[in-house]
């Protein structure tokens, strides 16, 4: 009889960084000169993100924001621990990463070997300090489990969706950063170096539209003017549904499967009618009342439309999250949303038990 554990964290690359980096995105966004000037001036923030900011640009802010994020991770650790898994399965999005111009699968089942990563790369890449202090050449394994994620697949086809998978990264590029910043920030006091339980992961694209026209990433204001958006990636309710496929597929082994949705929720970056500045935190709050509320019918109904205007494209590995736990019946044990106006992203974290428990 197979066991189920739910999860729901954040994989903010900036965590990953010092304090001193900590609102760099922001910082990059104000430099755009297609910004208005009135809507880059701290005077006309509202008091809450003034108060963020701060006279030092988010730094003394930052610790404050990576505590709450550490101590909601180890919550999570906590219950992997407890739980005890044969397996992580891990929804996240590939940015820009292992799929781009060749290829953009909706949905791919990872089903790689051990493999060593640096993980590192993003913020060397950017000249950022890694928040150990540790070699910028540092390496991790990331244990996987290429048999399991075969069959799961496989099993995944006979459900009704036609998976992609793959069985080796794509050269020259980096690992996706969704899902090695699942084991980095889940073993965070020993920056992923002590995450033995291996891994199956299934990549969304969420970036959908914006996944080759922004390449997953960052764009200037005059570059979306005449930006050629992309076909659309896949709806809230095809996630849920995923997630359920994914359930049923479990339920006849014997195994214990934790699930695991891998992203924060809106994004600062991705959300245009904020101008970049700040997610849209009213949004989020609708969503998550819904999520904690168990409205499921509401939550997956949500318009991709919705998603990508309030920039919570990430969160379809949420929606795949939610599917499964539906499924399974599993309960909502705790959960938290941590807000802000200055560090990009907001984050939510959830544990799922079975009965309660």
């Amino acid at each position: 009889m197979a066991h189920f554990l739910g999860l729901g964290m954040t994989h903010y690359p900036l965590l990953a960084g010092t304090d001193e980096h900590m609102a760099d995105l922001l910082r990059w966004t104000l430099t755009d000169p297609d910004i208005p000037a009135e809507a880059k001036d701290p005077a006309n923030w509202p008091e809450s993100m003034r108060a963020e900011w701060g006279a030092d640009g988010g730094v003394g802010s930052a610790a404050l924001h990576r505590k709450l994020l550490v101590e909601n991770l180890a919550r999570c650790r906590d219950a992997l621990d407890a739980f005890a898994p044969d397996v992580v399965v891990v929804w996240g999005d590939d940015q820009y990463e292992n799929f781009r111009e060749e290829v953009i699968p909706p949905f791919c089942v990872l089903a790689y070997g051990d493999v060593d990563v640096n993980p590192f790369e993003l913020m060397n890449d950017r000249g950022i300090p890694n928040a150990w202090g540790l070699p910028d050449d540092s390496t991790i394994t990331l244990h996987g489990d290429p048999d399991c994620a075969r069959q799961l697949a496989d099993d995944l086809i006979g459900r009704g969706f036609d998976m992609a998978y793959s069985y080796q990264k794509r050269n020259s590029s980096p690992f996706p950063h969704a899902i090695l910043n699942t084991q980095l920030f889940l073993d965070y006091p020993n920056a992923g170096a002590r995450f033995e339980y291996p891994m199956i992961p299934i990549t969304v694209n969420c970036y959908g539209q914006h996944a080759i026209a922004r390449r997953g990433g960052l764009a200037r204001f005059a570059a979306i003017a005449d930006e050629r958006l992309d076909p659309s990636g896949p709806t809230p309710a095809r996630c849920f549904a995923l997630g359920r496929a994914v359930a049923q597929a479990f339920t006849s082994t014997d195994l214990r499967v934790a699930l695991v949705a891998s992203s924060s929720w809106s994004h600062a970056f991705l959300t245009d009618k904020t101008w970049h500045i700040t997610p849209d935190t009213a949004a989020d709050r609708r969503l998550y009342q819904l999520f904690v509320d168990h409205e499921y019918d509401t939550w997956q109904a949500t318009p991709s439309r919705d998603i990508v205007d309030a920039g919570q494209h990430e969160m379809l590995n949420w929606f795949c999250l939610t599917g499964a736990v539906d499924e399974l019946g599993l309960d909502l044990s705790w959960s938290e949303l941590v807000t802000t106006d200055v560090f990009n992203s907001n984050k939510c974290f959830a544990v799922f038990n079975e009965g309660g428990a």
